[in-house]
């Protein structure tokens, strides 16, 4: 993935971000996926007084995308606040979803809201999380 890409993907997930429904954290994240068409979806977080109920800006993007038809995931990029003093990567869970819906190659570009960027694949991420083939 080029530069340009990257830059495009993070600021659609930053935007996502200003968009969280985080009432209870107050941990604002944004995400947007980048699909094989070209497409990109955005996703934000949304929270629920019921923990369990509440979804990652990630899973909330690459639902979008398959609900749009987009099933093949190539990137995602997630701005949030970081998580201690590291940049915030995605959970488990997205990336198991990642996994499934665009294999272990799929780019991972985590940014905070300073724009300082991490980049990653889901592979690295996930290196022995269950895939079709």
């Amino acid at each position: 993935m080029n530069p340009i890409d990257i830059d495009a993907l993070v600021a659609r997930a930053a935007e996502a971000r200003q968009l969280a429904y985080a009432p209870y954290s107050g941990f604002l994240m944004g995400a947007a996926v980048l699909t094989a068409s070209g497409q990109i979806h955005p996703g934000s977080l949304v929270e629920n007084v019921s923990l369990g109920l509440a979804m990652c800006s990630e899973r909330v993007a690459m639902f979008s995308a398959v609900s749009a038809g987009d099933r093949e995931i190539v990137a995602i990029a997630l701005v949030s606040e970081r998580t201690g003093d590291q940049i915030t990567m995605p959970c488990g869970a997205c990336c198991q979803v990642a996994l499934e819906l665009g294999g272990p190659d799929v780019r991972v570009a985590a940014a905070d809201p300073d724009g300082q960027l991490a980049l990653a694949t889901i592979q690295e991420l996930l290196p022995r999380g269950p895939h079709k083939s």
